[in-house]
């Protein structure tokens, strides 16, 4: 083989080097930023791209990768994770706590995002470290450790309106950890452990008054009962006692009446016989034992001649009802 196929074979090895690297392929979600001799070129966007070899050169940016911030050509525009590492901050009580945390950050405009700061995902690190610092510093301990979605809505606005500037755009901020010194969890068990106790004693006593209040509503209505119960116990007694008096003095008038037939309508001749009668069964009553001594007064002789009485009367009457 001579001197001028060497030759040629170089030329032609060498012309494919340089048309290969003058071809770019760029994958989906991913873009590059080419400078024309140190000068803004063009943006090589996913697919097929040709550029010219040594004259138009990638520009390095500082991006995520993998997890680490690294200088890279092909700059992913999908959301990327950026961990802020723990940092000292104080409270508005003066209580110095340690917190980390995560940023969601995106690409809008990689032209500004290559120009207009040297390192992107530092430059966004520091900017939440201070902002941070300045949003816990308004806020005591407690607060802090209850309003996560507080400080997090807050950082967001602060990191979205000053990374706009530099073709960035955060997606989204996450407290990951609070770390307060020491003596302050302990302080905070000892009162989360005095707030269950007061808590189980406050259940304890409401539930021993419900139960108070519940006996005692029972022992009333057991009183209302009883009451209600004797209240209509002696109402059906009376009703009963009423409604026997009425049958007996409805008894009495029916055997008045048929006395009264009797005597053939002789009204005087039916009450001394009414009278005699009622007497004598008082006179029993008060005899009730063999040898027991009735004393009676004198005015008992005027009921005892109304037998007499009786007696003749109806022996008149007879003879005045018998025929001739």
């Amino acid at each position: 083989m001579d001197f001028g196929t060497l030759a040629s074979l170089a030329i032609l090895g060498l012309a494919i080097l340089i048309g290969a690297k003058g071809i770019r392929i760029v994958r989906q979600g991913e873009c590059i930023v080419v400078e024309r001799l140190g000068k803004f070129h063009t943006i090589l966007n996913s697919g097929f791209n040709v550029i010219l070899p040594f004259i138009d050169q990638p520009r390095s940016i500082f991006w995520i990768v993998n997890g680490f911030v690294r200088p890279a050509e092909t700059v992913d525009l999908r959301e990327a994770v950026l961990d802020i590492p723990a940092q000292a901050v104080i409270t508005k009580d003066n209580v110095a706590i340690q917190i980390d945390a995560l940023l969601y950050i995106q690409i809008t405009d990689i032209k500004k995002a290559a120009y207009m700061i040297a390192n992107l995902p530092a430059g966004v690190a520091q900017l939440a470290q201070t902002s941070l610092r300045n949003v816990i510093g308004e806020m005591d301990l407690d607060e802090t450790l209850s309003s996560r979605d507080t400080i997090n809505a807050k950082l967001k606005l602060i990191l979205d309106d000053a990374t706009d500037k530099w073709g960035a755009k955060v997606v989204r901020v996450e407290l990951k950890n609070i770390f307060p010194p020491v003596e302050i969890q302990s302080a905070m068990e000892k009162q989360m452990q005095a707030e269950r106790e007061r808590r189980a004693k406050v259940l304890e006593a409401e539930g021993d008054k419900q139960a108070r209040i519940q006996r005692s509503e029972g022992l009333r209505q057991e009183q209302v009962n009883l009451a209600t119960g004797d209240k209509e116990g002696r109402i059906l007694n009376a009703e009963g006692e009423a409604q026997a008096i009425i049958r007996v003095a409805e008894a009495k008038k029916k055997a008045i009446q048929e006395i009264t037939l009797g005597f053939s309508g002789n009204a005087e001749l039916s009450a001394k016989f009414l009278i005699a009668t009622q007497y004598l069964e008082t006179l029993d009553r008060f005899s009730q034992k063999p040898g027991d001594k009735v004393f009676l007064p004198y005015e008992a002789s005027t009921a005892l001649s109304s037998f007499g009485s009786v007696a003749d009367l109806v022996k008149a009457q007879g003879k005045l009802t018998t025929p001739v």
